[in-house]
């Protein structure tokens, strides 16, 4: 099952995470929410499978606040 760990402000910032995440071998799914006329500037979820849940957030928590 894939489990949201964050919730990117816009899409390119979502691509980032996911650059991120996937460098380290996480497996990670994006899916927008909200409004769909919002296109890219749209939030979007980042999803990973729940087995990895624990690790993205570490690496999020270090991405993020870098």
């Amino acid at each position: 099952m894939w489990t949201v760990v964050y919730i990117a402000p816009n899409r390119i910032i979502a691509e980032q995470l996911k650059e991120v995440l996937a460098g380290e071998g996480l497996l990670v799914n994006l899916r927008s929410t909200g409004v769909p006329h919002l296109g890219d500037s749209g939030s979007v979820e980042i999803l990973v499978p729940e087995s990895e849940v624990e690790e993205a957030h570490e690496i999020l928590s270090s991405a993020i606040s870098r």
